[in-house]
């Protein structure tokens, strides 16, 4: 926008109030900034946070047996206990139109289509009434990218049909909508473009000329292109199409709920903190990347040779024989190991029907039961749990040494350094409980007991990391160019609302608030959100003109 493109997002920030978005979760009593995408959408459709809802991430684990679910149906949010803020009965007309990490409610008077497309959006494709979802897939076809946007960066004939797809989505995405927004006189209409995330996760490479990997494959797959850019002016266009077929007395709301920038996260969580926690847990064993903190690490690694991204970490399993080490990397996948080092291959654990089985994490799994403390499966922050007695089945740590283990490993993370550059990987270590017993006979309390902030700014991203207690882990080949960031941003213009005013930094869960309020509608009691003030004040504006 800054640089002149994006013409219709960067008319709707001059007409009306632009704010920063920065979502909080509590954590033992404390807000923490958080930029998880499934847990930020539930957020913002229920304006509710974890603690009330329960959905604090993709992942929950299950201390009686020591499975992990990872089933949108068992551990997400229940909308019939926290309905979405939009299901506010006969009153006032809605359609909604693939809204990701969303519920159905019979309190909603309108279309509700859900899963349709986008990146692994953490609900059933499912719709309401049921023969609607079904009813637009035949109109306009299903959609190509759902459930297939795998992250197969490095592969050319991957990226361009991304890129490719992606394009033809939202044009798509913008007929359905027309459609949608035309059959009824709506008083909200609400839909996503999750094209952005999709594309920002797996071409974000093509586009930053910062990247470790920068231009991998780019004459290959989108010769003079910018795909980002492609991508977020198609949005664009579309969104501009969208507004010229509304009325001009709306209220018109666009917002990101957390940013995307060049990937410093995913390797931290899905593979250096296991690997340190099999460290911690069994002194002096390596199970994976080991590597020599005494010398400089290799070149970063800018392709990946296999058909994925696990098969490639796999292979750095430690391996004590030399010539099995020079040759493991290039054997197929029928004459590699399903297990070494205790470690189970991500083969094995997908003959097992694990899901997630492609993350180091799981690989631990089923050394869980015996280790101290063990990392758990996530992305955007490092999570890890302590095997306690008492309440883990097979728990080792004694209650009474929680406090000393919990430092122990904050510790080790805080000394944990990028190889290339020598900056701190950790922003900050977060405690989940301000006791090891906390309400532990809530099923809602959050996996982890300690959560690892990573440094989001660093020179360049970690691929490799030293521990001065635990030695060198890494380095691995980079898995999704691009990660989350915390700071969205919010955009609202309509009747009343101060032109080229910049507003509060707000969070996601202020947003239903502040459009029931907007709409006239009642705003439940319950909700953790509250009206924006500077949107808000528009209503009275308005009224006064």
């Amino acid at each position: 926008m800054a640089k002149g493109h994006l013409k219709n997002l960067r008319k709707l920030k001059e007409q009306g109030v632009f704010c920063l978005i920065e979502n909080t979760v509590n954590q033992a009593g404390r807000p923490v900034t958080t930029c998880s995408t499934e847990r930020l959408w539930s957020m913002t459709w229920t304006s509710c946070r974890p603690d009330k809802t329960g959905f604090w991430d993709t992942t929950k684990f299950f201390p009686e047996d020591y499975h992990t679910s990872r089933e949108c149906t068992e551990i997400g949010v229940d909308f019939k206990e926290y309905p979405p803020f939009y299901a506010v009965g006969e009153n006032y007309k809605v359609s909604v139109f693939d809204l990701p990490a969303s519920g159905l409610s019979d309190k909603v008077n309108g279309l509700q289509i859900l899963a349709w497309g986008g990146h692994y959006p953490f609900t059933p494709s499912h719709s309401r009434p049921a023969e609607a979802l079904e009813q637009i897939n035949q109109k306009y076809g299903k959609n190509e990218v759902l459930g297939n946007d795998h992250g197969h960066w490095s592969d050319p004939k991957y990226a361009r049909w991304l890129y490719q797809a992606l394009l033809r989505s939202i044009k798509t995405r913008r007929d359905i909508a027309l459609d949608l927004m035309r059959r009824d006189t709506l008083d909200l209409f609400l839909m996503v473009f999750p094209e952005t995330h999709s594309g920002g996760h797996d071409l974000l490479h093509l586009s930053h000329p910062d990247h470790p990997v920068y231009n991998r494959y780019k004459d290959k797959v989108i010769p003079d292109a910018d795909p980002l850019l492609d991508i977020y002016e198609a949005v664009d266009k579309a969104v501009g199409e969208i507004l010229a077929d509304v009325p001009a007395d709306t209220y018109v709301f666009c917002f990101s709920i957390h940013g995307m920038g060049v990937n410093v996260t995913d390797l931290l969580s899905m593979a250096v903190v296991p690997e340190l926690m099999y460290r911690y847990s069994f002194p002096g064993q390596v199970a994976l990347a080991a590597g020599n903190p005494s010398v400089p690490p290799p070149p970063v690694r800018t392709g990946i040779g296999r058909k994925s991204w696990a098969g490639e970490v796999w292979v750095l399993n430690d391996e004590p024989n030399p010539l099995l080490r020079l040759v493991k990397p290039w054997l197929p996948k029928r004459f590699m190991p399903k297990s070494a080092n205790g470690l189970v291959s991500p083969w094995e654990l997908g003959a097992r029907k694990v899901r997630a089985n492609w993350m180091p994490a799981m690989w631990y799994s089923d050394l869980w039961p015996r280790m101290k403390a063990f990392g758990l499966p996530g992305f955007a922050d490092g999570h890890i749990r302590i095997n306690l007695k008492g309440r883990d089945r097979d728990g080792v740590v004694d209650p009474a040494d929680y406090d000393a283990v919990c430092q122990e490993i904050t510790d080790l993370l805080n000394g944990l350094t990028n190889a290339r550059t020598g900056e701190p990987c950790v922003d900050r270590v977060v405690r989940t409980r301000r006791n090891p017993t906390e309400d532990q006979d809530r099923d809602r309390l959050p996996g982890p007991d300690l959560i690892a902030i990573w440094n989001k700014n660093p020179k360049q991203p970690a691929d490799v990391a030293d521990s001065p207690q635990l030695g060198r882990i890494g380095p691995f080949p980079h898995a999704r160019p691009g990660g989350h960031r915390s700071t969205g941003f919010l955009m609202a213009s309509g009747p009343g609302i101060e032109a080229g005013k910049m507003g509060p930094t707000v969070e996601g869960v202020d947003i239903g608030p502040t459009l029931l309020t907007l709409m006239g509608a009642p705003v439940p009691a319950h909700l953790d959100g509250q009206p924006i003030a500077d949107i808000i004040a528009a209503l009275q504006r308005n009224e006064a003109a």
